[in-house]
């Protein structure tokens, strides 16, 4: 498959997830439905590794590149905490397009620390989405 096909899926799970989450948090703490939906993601990440044997690989992981994960690991444990308890507060289709706006923090990020170049089109893209996630959520 392509890339461009499991970034399609990941967006259609992503847009799952919004919905699952809204009515999973609706008579619970958000940072304790955070944590159960933490572990099923363990179990299941794990259960794919093993059962592709990569699990193997895991001594092989060097210093820099756990240093990194972990990171990335943080990161997203704060991103779905914030994102738990945005969801148990406000609607989902207005949650969803501001946690969206993480794709043009990306392009920002991508370019600073990756040197990723800008582009008109990216730029151009960029605002549209920008633009788009603010009415999707502020206008009424």
């Amino acid at each position: 498959m392509s890339w461009a096909l499991y970034a399609f899926l990941s967006a259609f799970f992503a847009a799952l997830t919004a919905i699952l989450a809204k009515i999973g948090v609706k008579n619970i703490d958000s940072n304790l439905a955070t944590a159960v939906r933490t572990v099923v993601i363990l179990l299941f990440a794990f259960g794919i590794v093993w059962y592709q044997g990569t699990i193997r690989s895991l001594p092989s992981i060097s210093k820099h590149t756990a240093l990194f994960l972990v990171l990335s690991g943080i990161a997203t444990a704060l991103s779905w905490l914030f994102y738990f308890k945005a969801l148990q507060l406000g609607q989902a289709n207005q949650v969803a397009p501001i946690d969206k706006l993480s794709l043009i923090m990306t392009i920002f990020l991508a370019a600073l620390f990756l040197g990723e170049k800008f582009t008109l089109p990216i730029l151009a893209g960029g605002a549209l989405m920008t633009a788009g996630a603010l009415i999707i959520t502020f206008v009424k």
